[in-house]
Order: structure tokens, then C-alpha cells, then sequence
């Protein structure tokens, strides 16, 4: 009897036992299942979020690489003196604020307008690396500076203004002489010389030497020494490569607004809404030269003889027919100003398709 309840227990506990493990090893295999589904949940979640963020990364370098062009860009306008480069740039210092860029002056000591090699390297080196003052607009009376000789990564964009020769000689001669309305009251070189540009050409003086109109030729030829001798055939065909080639855009005076009316729609980082301010505002009359004389006939007969003027006249005349020439490609309204025509090209068949 006794024995037989002993089986009986022993069978009882034996199955029980068997029943917590089978339980045991259910509850165990139900939570590994869960384990392994967590797992995988974990492992896409973690996979969306490399993708993203690596999509993010891929955003924000995209971003960056797209400002960059515009938050590392370097304007050079290396002016050429009487050629109304004093309204202009006072048209940048009053919207520089406002569009986010800088506006800085390079004086070159002695009123040279060609610098030492080494201040050369020191210039590229100080422009292209110095990122606070980026987008900046410098402006300075200096001659082209070939930044390819330095082996510099970032290239300026190059913007000037030529005048036609003899205007801007007389220009010069009377501003020695009367000054501008710039600053009315500061006493000039030339002060109390009352001879006209007519007596001074008749009498063959050296303040209307045509050798002084060799001035925007040198500018736009550059630090060359040849680029400095009066007459010097290189030189001419130099500044006209350098036009095309170097020069983002090359304005005339006589016609400024419309110079300001291409950078905006062309560089409007810079130039956004500068037509307009040119309009309504002062700048177009800063720097007139108080008194001045229309030269005669025979005056003029004179100065055209000169090989100087001849040559600085191709490179004027070069320069507006390349002026013409973007000027046609642009939109105009119905006052007749010009204006950004908007984006004229797109991009097709583009491939491999985005999945």
C-alpha cells in the first residue's frame, strides 16, 4: 500500500517537474522570440537612422559646399582713378550691411599702383584666408594681381570701369586743378593754375602729355614691367586677354547704371537691389570735378594723333563691344533697364533615376 503511494507521489512530482520545465522552456522561448524581434525592430531602427543621418550629413555638406561659394567669394575691383569708381563703391559700403558682405579699401602706400612681389603673396595670402571679412569687396587704385602666380586654390572675381582716354585725362587735369565735389575743401596739387587743357596742349606741357592717358592699358595688363612702358604692343594685347579671360565684367563710365543693373542680376549676393538704389540716391554724381573745359576741335585733332591714345582706345572701344555683347543677352523692362532675364537652361535625361 504504502509502496504504491510512494509510486503514485513520485509520478505526481515527477510530472510536475516536468511541466514547470516545459513551462519554464516556453516562457523561455517566447522571450528569445521577442528578443530576436526586438533585435531586428533595433537593428532597422538603427539602420534608418545611419541612412538619415548619413542623408543629413550628405544635406548639410551639400548646404555648406552651396554657400560656400558664396560665403568665401572675393570681388577685386581694381579701379582705374577718374572713372566714376567713386560712385560705385559707395553703392557697395551702403549696401553691404544690408546683403551681408564687406566692403575694404587697399591703400597702397605712395599712391603706387604696383606692388613689390612680396606684397603681392602677401596680399593673395591675406584676401583668400582671411574668412571674417568673407564675401568681401576689396577696392583699391593698384594693377592687376595674376593670382595663379601664387598658387592660390580661390580666385578673385575681377570687376572694373574704363573711360574713354582723352575724358578721363581732362578729367584729371581739372581735378589737380578745382578739385571734385567729394571734398570741395581740400586744396590740390595743381591749385591756382588757371591754363586750360587747350593752352596746356598747345604749348606742350607735361600735365597733357599723351603718355599720361597710358593708365588703363597698365591696369588691366597688370605687375609686368612691359605692362608699364607707354606704347608697348604686348601690353595692349595683354589687357585685352585679361579682359576676356580674367575679368568677370568690364563696365564703361558712360554707361554705370547699366554696369550696376549686370552685377545685380549676375552677382546679387553683392548687388541685390543696387539699380535701384543708384537710381534714387546721390552716388551717380559723387566725385564731378568742380570746373572743366570741353577741349576744342584742334585740341582733340592733337591728342588723336598720339599712338597712346590710339591704343587706349582699342582697348576702351574692345571693351564696350564686350560690354554690348552681355548687355544683348539681357532681359529689359518696360522703362528699357536691364534685368535678369531668369534661368534660360534646365537639366534632362538624368541618370541613374532616384529610387
Amino acid at each position: 500500500m504504502s509502496m504504491r503511494f510512494f509510486n503514485q507521489g513520485y509520478r505526481t512530482w515527477a510530472f510536475s517537474v516536468i511541466l514547470l520545465f516545459l513551462l519554464f522552456w516556453t516562457v523561455l522561448q517566447l522571450k528569445f522570440v521577442r528578443f530576436e524581434e526586438s533585435n531586428s525592430a533595433l537593428e532597422a531602427t538603427i539602420s534608418r537612422l545611419r541612412g538619415a543621418n548619413t542623408q543629413l550629413l550628405e544635406e548639410r555638406l551639400s548646404h555648406r559646399n552651396k554657400k560656400s561659394y558664396v560665403d568665401d567669394a572675393i570681388i577685386i575691383y581694381n579701379r582705374v582713378p577718374k572713372t566714376a569708381s567713386t560712385s560705385f563703391v559707395n553703392v557697395a559700403y551702403d549696401l553691404c550691411r544690408r546683403n551681408g558682405f564687406n566692403v575694404l579699401h587697399l591703400n597702397v602706400s605712395g599712391n603706387l599702383h604696383v606692388m613689390p612681389l612680396p606684397d603681392q603673396a602677401r596680399f593673395v595670402y591675406n584676401v583668400t584666408h582671411w574668412d571674417a571679412k568673407k564675401p568681401g569687396l576689396y577696392h583699391g587704385h593698384v594693377a592687376f594681381i595674376d593670382f595663379d602666380k601664387f598658387g592660390s586654390s580661390q580666385k578673385p572675381i575681377y570687376i572694373n570701369l574704363l573711360r574713354k582716354p582723352l575724358d578721363r585725362l581732362i578729367s584729371y587735369y581739372y581735378f589737380l586743378r578745382f578739385g571734385d565735389n567729394y571734398r570741395p575743401h581740400l586744396i590740390r596739387r595743381k591749385h591756382g593754375d588757371k591754363m586750360t587743357f587747350d593752352e596746356c596742349v598747345k604749348l606742350k606741357q607735361a600735365d597733357c602729355d599723351p603718355n599720361n592717358m597710358w593708365l588703363q592699358i597698365p591696369f588691366l595688363c597688370g605687375h609686368m614691367p612691359e605692362c608699364w612702358q607707354p606704347g608697348n604692343p604686348w601690353a595692349l594685347e595683354e589687357a585685352k586677354h585679361n579682359l576676356a579671360t580674367r575679368y568677370l565684367l568690364v563696365g564703361v563710365t558712360e554707361q554705370l547704371a547699366e554696369f550696376i543693373a549686370v552685377l545685380e542680376a549676375t552677382l546679387p549676393t553683392f548687388f541685390r537691389g543696387a539699380s535701384q538704389h543708384f537710381k534714387s540716391s546721390k552716388k551717380s554724381h559723387l566725385r564731378k570735378t568742380n570746373h572743366k573745359l570741353e577741349p576744342n576741335n584742334h585740341t582733340v585733332a592733337e591728342i588723336m594723333k598720339s599712338k597712346i591714345w590710339q591704343m587706349e582706345m582699342e582697348l576702351y572701344e574692345y571693351a564696350v563691344d564686350k560690354f554690348d555683347y552681355v548687355k544683348k543677352k539681357m532681359g529689359r523692362t518696360e522703362d528699357g533697364l536691364l534685368v535678369d532675364r531668369g534661368v534660360q537652361f534646365m537639366f534632362e535625361k538624368i541618370s541613374p533615376k532616384q529610387k
